[in-house]
């Protein structure tokens, strides 16, 4: 029995589950309901910066002030970068285009991660009874780990030295442990799938018995004969016989 169908269902398990922890991501600072308004990347004393919370949170989508330990979010802007110059419109503290590119190509990045996630999910349920399915889905599964890859190492790149920026100046930074640990833990997922889908196809080929893969040949490879041995004699000396035996 092939082991196919048992690769393809954890592989299904564990891409869900990448695509629900980059869900739950992206929710942060969108929905500020429980749990999503404990789910953040980053939170910094701000105080005295420019219009800026005595502390905030940065989300994909907003820096957002802290109330009863829970995010107080304001409008939602697409892509919004990590940037404390231009966040909160000051030149007391760092920013510039580093930060800022990497965390908005952070944001088209884990979009597009999420796309081919979503794909590979459908494709798996192909990959439940075909080889050519545990391939395709293997295949969209690792785009989504490349972009999901990306996304998280922008995001530990970024916000750790944003983090450090602010110890520099005496500031208390915290990385967001949910948001860190959801990211990462979606690649790790992603790449469990892709190897398994790999599996699953490599070793899903249809496992012949050695009569099937002989088709029906004798021990030394000559196939064996289904006429019956009187079909061997002359027809032409049979009939002769035959009217012999009339006569």
């Amino acid at each position: 029995m092939t082991p196919r169908p048992a690769l393809a269902f954890v592989s299904l398990i564990l891409i869900a589950g990448a695509i629900l922890l980059i869900l739950l991501t992206l929710l942060g600072g969108a929905v500020n309901k429980n749990p999503t308004y404990k789910f953040y990347f980053l939170e910094a004393d701000t105080s005295g910066l420019g219009n800026a919370a005595a502390t905030s949170r940065w989300t994909f989508w907003n820096a957002c002030s802290v109330t009863n330990s829970h995010n107080a979010c304001p409008k939602v802007h697409a892509a919004y970068p990590f940037d404390p110059k231009r966040n909160f419109g000051t030149s007391d503290i760092f920013g510039g285009t580093k930060y800022y590119l990497e965390t908005r190509f952070m944001f088209a990045f884990v979009l597009i991660g999420l796309f081919f996630a979503v794909c590979a999910l459908f494709l798996g349920l192909i990959a439940l009874c075909s080889r050519i399915g545990s391939f395709l889905s293997s295949g969209l599964c690792s785009i989504a780990l490349f972009f999901q890859t990306l996304t998280a190492a922008l995001m530990t790149a970024a916000y750790v030295q944003g983090r450090n920026a602010f110890h520099s100046v005496n500031r208390t930074a915290t990385l967001g442990k949910y948001n860190f640990g959801f990211m990462w833990a979606a690649v790790a997922a992603l790449f469990l799938a892709t190897l398994l889908e790999c599996v699953g196809g490599v070793t899903g080929k249809k496992d012949k018995t050695y009569t099937k893969r002989t088709g029906g040949r004798s021990f030394f490879g000559r196939k064996k004969s289904t006429r019956s041995r009187g079909s061997f004699i002359d027809p032409e000396r049979q009939r002769r016989m035959e009217k012999e035996d009339d006569d």
